[in-house]
């Protein structure tokens, strides 16, 4: 944290400022741990849901294949914090990524199976003397080479500026929709992981409710020494997703050392093959691509990919605005979102390169879990990241997170995911609710979200064009609900006649006239947050920065002019509160006051790894 040791009456001489450096760095690290555990929970349930539908898996490479998602969304992870959006997002396999695999995977499953009944004439092995090994490979194969597909289509929106243009015309009638179903859109895998205990996962949830709610302001110093103590932070707010998640799973470890039986039989049975392949994997491997053979690229990978990159550019433009709301930033500017997606899809290239089943993108889960904490770090994801790195080095710690007890990651879906729906929610103040234009638009966008993947995950014949890539294609995003409910609320926003008013863009015009910040997050200093290192804009020259396509990357002269505004503000003592910081203040409590500005301690730290 940044400002000078505090010290207690009566005592002597300050202590030196690195013991105030080792303070912050510790808590770096604790908080580096949390979104490592948040990180590692969503990776298991991505590998635990994909897994099954591969045909005839093996078990024994599930660790590699965790191994080597680690190893990329690291690298993806410091590609986002250094040069992508800048915001501290950790990088994962989302379900926009989980969903189109699952159906790719299940449908070579349904192939290889009608070949081997002599009902079929599609070969999924073609080779001579192929064997069941070499079909289990080319199916990995196939989901990779999607995955490169998704990579690549994301550079494209990326480098074009689609994907800042579609930003920038996302109101609070695109943003309320999208970002509640975001979160609705886990309750199915929650209640699956839950079902293991129902009463644990209900204790980990209250335990997190606890902490982060009612004994929030419980405060222990960070560290002491001759008589000093360093600013003090709500510690348990802080940890209330880290104390519940290390402290459920201890008590899952005491009930199974005792033979105490507090878990499902069929999940039991399901995890027993997963967790028991970490035995067999190398202390040391360095992931490298074409190891398992290069990506297959095929036409149901191509259409499986570009739904892959569809779904998660919506996830990903609709994960920045979530992020920044909840740090209280301003609304990510068109080139930071321009480059956070060139940070992911570089990751997703990487990811598909080293034989991974998924690509990266920004974790909805964790940028919750920083808003219940009230804790965002960039420096904190950075050490996580590099600890994912680690990890993803050496399959055998990476298989120790398949002990995490499946009942643990049910609990971190309620926890996290509630708080996307709220953040959804909480957008609809700014529009006129009570229209009836609005309302429609609302109610059908998510009734649709959530009735069309569930009539096609019972009935997938009916979508039958003839043609099976086109048919992968419409079925992998229309089976995504974050996909249905960004397309049609953008359709019908910007179809649907209705006033400023109704739209929820009144304040915005208003505000932009005033040169003032829109009360939804669209003007305001952005440098600060989503702005490139200073040493970085040093290499790159104006003149450089702004030719093609570099020109989607950098600022417009839109955004230029409001951080010229947003410094003017500043050097008048009227602009928002600087960067060198650590904690969010939770809205609502004692420690706010609406008549003072926030200390230092009480806000994000965004400057740390600039």
């Amino acid at each position: 944290m940044n400002g000078g040791c505090h010290r207690i009456p009566g005592a002597g001489s300050p202590p030196s400022c690195s013991w105030q450096k080792m303070c912050s760095c510790m808590l770096s690290c604790c908080l580096a741990l949390q979104h490592l555990a948040v990180q590692a929970s969503l990776l298991c349930i991505f590998h635990l849901l994909l897994l099954p539908t591969l045909p005839e898996e093996q078990p024994q490479a599930a660790s590699e294949l965790l191994a080597r998602s680690l190893f990329a969304c690291g690298i993806s992870t410091i590609l986002q914090t250094c040069l992508g959006s800048r915001l501290p997002l950790v990088q994962i396999p989302s379900f926009e990524y989980l969903v189109p695999a699952m159906v790719l995977s299940s449908h070579r499953s349904v192939s290889a199976s009608a070949d081997r009944n002599g009902t079929a004439a599609a070969s999924v092995c073609p080779a001579p003397h192929c064997d069941i090994a070499g079909s289990r490979a080319a199916s990995l194969r196939e989901v990779s080479g999607a995955v490169v597909v998704s990579g690549l289509v994301q550079l494209v929106l990326g480098a074009s500026g689609v994907c800042g243009w579609a930003a920038r015309r996302c109101g609070p009638m695109v943003l309320a929709p999208s970002l509640s179903i975001v979160g609705l859109s886990a309750y199915k895998e929650a209640a699956f992981f839950c079902s293991a205990n129902w009463g644990v996962a209900l204790l980990l949830v209250l335990l997190a409710v606890t902490f982060s709610q009612h004994l929030g302001s419980c405060r222990l110093p960070c560290c002491a020494w001759g008589g000093y103590v360093a600013p003090s932070i709500p510690t348990l707010r802080t940890f209330s997703v880290l104390l519940p998640f290390a402290g459920i799973c201890i008590v899952c470890a005491i009930l199974s050392h005792l033979r105490i039986p507090w878990d499902s039989l069929e999940l039991a049975m399901e995890q027993l093959p997963w967790a028991n392949s970490t035995g067999r994997s190398p202390w040391l491997w360095i992931p490298y691509p074409g190891e398992g053979g290069w990506p297959l690229l095929t036409p149901r990978a191509l259409a499986v990919g570009i739904a892959m990159a569809v779904g998660g550019s919506v996830n990903s433009v609709g994960c920045y605005v979530l992020c920044g709301r909840l740090l209280r930033a301003p609304r990510p500017p068109p080139d930071a979102c321009n480059r956070g997606l060139c940070a992911e899809a570089l990751g997703s290239l990487l990811a598909g390169l080293l034989g991974a089943a998924g690509g990266t993108a920004s974790s909805i889960a964790n940028a919750c879990a920083s808003s219940l904490t009230q804790a965002g770090s960039r420096l904190s994801v950075q050490v996580s990241a590099l600890v994912c790195v680690l990890l993803g080095m050496s399959p055998r710690l990476a298989g120790l997170l398949t002990r995490i007890p499946l009942v643990v990651h049910g609990g971190v879906l309620c926890v996290t995911y509630a708080v996307a729906v709220g953040t959804g929610i909480s957008y609809f103040q700014y529009a006129d609710i009570d229209s009836g234009r609005n309302i429609f638009i609302v109610g059908f966008t998510m009734f649709m979200a959530l009735l069309v993947p569930r009539w096609l995950s019972t009935t997938p014949v009916h979508l039958a064009t003839g043609w099976v890539p086109l048919d992968l294609l419409f079925l992998s995003l229309l089976m995504v609900p974050v996909f249905l409910t960004g397309f049609l609320s953008f359709f019908l926003e910007n179809t649907v006649s209705g006033t400023l008013e109704e739209r929820g863009l009144l304040a915005k015009v208003a505000a932009a006239r005033r040169g003032d910040r829109c009360p939804w997050g669209e003007r305001g200093d952005t440098s600060h947050v989503y702005g490139l290192p200073a040493g970085l804009r040093r290499l790159l020259p104006p003149s450089r920065c702004k030719a093609f396509p570099c020109c989607f990357l950098c600022p417009g002269r839109e955004e230029e002019e409001e951080e010229e505004g947003g410094g003017r503000a500043a050097e008048e003592g009227t602009a928002t509160t600087g960067e060198g910081t650590h904690l969010l203040l939770k809205v609502g409590t004692v420690e706010m006051q609406s008549e003072r500005r926030p200390s230092e301690t009480e806000m994000p730290v965004w400057h740390a790894a600039a």
